[in-house]
């Protein structure tokens, strides 16, 4: 990738009731974060995390602190994948190759507590946001951890699935080649190719595929049944240790899932919270 960004850091899966998706994630075998809250906003967040990146559980826990955009894509689509975060090993080049391509970006600060059974600390955040018409549809920023043992503590990254990180992720939108163009701004022009109507970004180790609801049907069949928000971080290709171990976990919890012809497991977007996710080797 470009000088200052390494890859994905997060995935925002918004939710309408956040200890419900706490518990349904939960069925699904992955090990969750202690709840955090959002210093000076409405949200709170559990997040399921990897060696390299993690999926945040985003939602409203205090309506009386100030609001966030995520809130009205939330109340207009319910559960659904919001958009996602670059990872930076240094923010100040990314907020360079940003400037340098027009694109306008603002720094910002986040803390987020966490109630340990040892007490509370804060976790801290460098942000670079950029205007949301720089990001069509799906919004992404810069997440520069500060205080990177806070996030990572010992069992976090043990998930009953074997779950090992995000290797793919599918964003629905209605028109892909509308964001050939901002896209290149964001990511550069060698990140990006255009194959059959769609595009693929590759961000380090993570591959993005953006595509429209009909082409994410033909590659997850089970969208047929339930279209995907369009727009949506709509599927996960998450990488597991092994199948069968993740199908025994989805069977113990008494959830339903698919295998496709690559034997992957394939649980529907209704059990995770508006995003489908496939368990793949």
């Amino acid at each position: 990738m470009r000088d200052g960004f390494t890859g994905l850091d997060h995935v925002l899966i918004g939710v309408r009731d956040l200890e419900s998706a706490r518990e349904r994630y939960a069925r699904l075998g992955f090990t969750l974060t202690p709840r955090g809250r959002h210093v000076g906003w409405s949200t709170g967040n559990y997040c399921i995390m990897f060696g390299r990146e993690y999926l945040e559980l985003i939602g409203v826990i205090d309506p009386t602190q100030p609001r966030r955009s995520i809130e009205a894509r939330i109340a207009a689509a319910g559960d659904v994948g919001v958009g996602f975060a670059l990872a930076s090993d240094d923010p100040d080049a990314a907020f360079r190759v940003w400037s340098d391509a027009e694109l306008a970006p603002e720094r910002r600060a986040l803390a987020r507590p966490l109630d340990l059974p040892e007490g509370t600390v804060e976790p801290r955040f460098a942000l670079i946001h950029v205007p949301a018409a720089a990001t069509p549809e799906v919004p992404i920023f810069v997440c520069h951890h500060l205080t990177p043992d806070l996030v990572r503590r010992p069992g976090w990254t043990d998930h009953a699935n074997g779950a090992l990180g995000v290797r793919a992720m599918l964003a629905v939108v209605a028109d892909p080649a509308a964001l050939r163009v901002p896209y290149e701004r964001l990511f550069g022009p060698a990140a990006m190719a255009a194959t059959d109507g769609m595009l693929t970004v590759r961000m380090g180790p993570t591959t993005l595929v953006v595509a429209t609801a009909e082409d994410a049907a033909e590659l997850y069949p089970a969208f047929d049944a339930t279209p995907p928000a369009v727009p949506s971080v709509a599927a996960l290709t998450i990488t597991v240790v092994d199948i069968a171990r993740a199908a025994r976990v989805l069977e113990a919890a008494g959830v339903g899932f698919e295998r496709d012809r690559g034997r992957a497991v394939i649980v529907p977007a209704a059990a995770a919270c508006g995003v489908l996710l496939e368990f793949s080797a």
